[in-house]
C-alpha cells in the first residue's frame, strides 16, 4: 500500500515538474513579450482603428469607414509626397550599392590599415539621422558653411543647396549616401571575404581576366546580399523622416516633403490623426508590397531552370 501510494503521489507531481520549465521560460520571455505588444502591436492596432476615424486629436470624432483611404486617392500634396519619395528611392537606394561595391571590393585587397579605413567609413552609419542633418546645415550653409566657403574660394558663386527647391532633394540624396553607404560596404566586404577562393581560382586557371572573374564569379556570389541592400536601403529610403525634419522640413516650397513627413504634418501639425494614420498604413503596405516583390523576383532567379 505504501508502495502505491508513493507511486501516485510521484504521477502527481510529474505534470507540476513538466510546467516549471514552461514557466521559466515564459518567465523570460513574458517582459520582452509585454513590452512587445505594448510598444508595437497595440500601437498598430490603435492606428489601424484611427485609420478607419475622423479623430483630430482635440476633439473625438466619429467612424468613416475607408473614406480616409479614398481621400488618399485625391490628395494633391501627397501625390507630391510620393513623387519625392519615389525620387529619393531611385537615386538613394541604388547609389548606395553602385558606391559601396567599389569600395568593399577595394577594401577586400590585402592593404594597410584596412580594419582602420572600415571603421572610418561605417562610423557614418552608426551616427544618427537627425545629428547628420544638423552638421548638414552647419557645412552647407550658405553664408557662414565651409563647402561654400570653399566655392567662394575657388570662383565659384555660393550655392543654397538646402535652400534652393532645385538642389534640395539631391542635397538630401547625398547627405543621406554619405551617412548610410557604410552599411553596404560592410555587407559586400563581409560576402567578398565568404566567396570560396576555390571558385576564383579555378576562373583564373580558366584564362578569365580580372573583370570576367567579377562578372562571371564574383557578382553571382554577391546576390543575397545585393538582395537584402536593396530591400533594406529601400526600406529606409521609404521611411525618411529625420533627416528632412532636421534640415529642410519638406521646405523650400514643399520640394523635399517626403510621405513620412507628409504623415507627420498631418497628424501632429494639423490634428487630422485619422487621415495620418490612413497614410501611414498605406505606406506600410507599399513596403510589403515592395519588400514582398523583391524577395519574390530573388527567389525566381536562384530557382533552377
Amino acid at each position: 500500500m505504501a508502495a502505491d501510494a508513493l507511486t501516485m503521489r510521484g504521477r502527481r507531481a510529474r505534470p507540476r515538474v513538466r510546467l516549471m520549465p514552461h514557466l521559466t521560460g515564459w518567465g523570460f520571455v513574458g517582459p520582452a513579450t509585454l513590452v512587445i505588444v505594448g510598444l508595437s502591436i497595440f500601437p498598430a492596432v490603435w492606428a489601424l482603428i484611427l485609420s478607419l476615424r475622423d479623430d483630430n486629436l482635440l476633439a473625438p470624432g466619429s467612424f468613416v469607414g475607408l473614406q480616409n483611404y479614398r481621400d488618399l486617392l485625391d490628395d494633391p500634396d501627397l501625390r507630391a509626397a510620393t513623387l519625392h519619395t519615389l525620387l529619393y528611392s531611385v537615386l538613394y537606394v541604388p547609389g548606395s550599392l553602385i558606391i559601396g561595391l567599389p569600395i568593399a571590393l577595394a577594401l577586400n585587397r590585402p592593404i594597410r590599415f584596412r580594419a582602420f579605413y572600415r571603421t572610418c567609413l561605417f562610423v557614418p552609419y552608426v551616427v544618427s539621422a537627425a545629428a547628420t542633418g544638423i552638421l548638414a546645415n552647419f557645412i552647407l550653409d550658405p553664408q557662414f558653411g565651409i563647402v561654400n566657403d570653399l566655392l567662394a574660394g575657388a570662383g565659384i558663386a555660393r550655392q543654397g543647396f538646402l535652400q534652393d527647391p532645385s538642389q534640395a532633394l539631391l542635397t538630401l540624396v547625398m547627405v543621406s549616401l554619405w551617412g548610410s553607404v557604410g552599411l553596404p560596404i560592410v555587407v559586400y566586404l563581409a560576402a567578398l571575404q565568404d566567396i570560396p577562393r576555390e571558385l576564383l581560382e579555378a576562373a583564373r586557371v580558366d584564362g578569365a581576366g580580372a573583370f570576367r572573374v567579377f562578372r562571371a564569379v564574383t557578382l553571382p556570389q554577391l546576390r543575397p546580399a545585393t538582395v537584402f541592400l536593396v530591400i533594406w536601403q529601400t526600406i529606409d529610403a521609404l521611411q525618411l523622416f529625420d533627416l528632412v525634419y532636421t534640415t529642410t522640413k519638406g521646405q523650400p516650397l514643399d520640394s523635399t516633403t517626403v510621405i513620412v513627413f507628409y504623415l507627420y504634418q498631418q497628424a501632429f501639425q494639423l490634428f487630422h490623426a485619422g487621415y495620418g494614420a490612413a497614410v501611414a498604413y498605406a505606406l506600410f503596405v507599399v513596403t510589403l508590397v515592395v519588400s514582398g516583390g523583391a524577395l519574390w523576383y530573388a527567389r525566381r532567379g536562384e530557382a533552377p531552370s
